[in-house]
């Protein structure tokens, strides 16, 4: 199983809008949200860090290949990826159906375990 991490700035002022998309994505629209992953066959696990610098979302996901269910998941054609798409546009500034530049958003460059040197 692989493992790709991405980091989002939470905009100025937004992390107020994004807990409450948080609880959303926990609550009422939980079962929505795991279709949806588990149909781009991923595990996504989300982590929240205050810095002094601002507040970022860590996005974890695992799975055979993580950066093609990325893929598929910002490109999925419902009304849930519409409505998840447009929320991390006013949330993070970030539009997730954007070709990213640069190639993969992460490197793992530590990895504690086998041996202790990444894949």
């Amino acid at each position: 199983m692989a493992i790709m991490a991405v980091a989002f700035p939470i905009l100025p002022g937004k992390t107020d809008a994004w807990k409450r998309f948080a609880a959303e994505l926990n609550g009422p629209r939980k079962a929505e949200f795991v279709a949806s992953r588990e149909k781009a066959h991923v595990r996504e696990q989300t982590f929240h860090q205050a810095t002094p610098m601002g507040d970022l979302v860590i996005v974890t996901l695992s799975g055979e290949d993580p950066a093609r269910s990325f893929g598929e998941m910002s490109h999925a054609d419902d009304a849930f990826t519409r409505w998840f798409v447009e929320q991390v546009k006013e949330l993070h500034g970030v539009d997730v159906t954007a070709p990213m530049v640069g190639g993969p958003p992460s490197t793992l460059v530590i990895d504690s375990g086998e041996g202790g040197r990444p894949r």
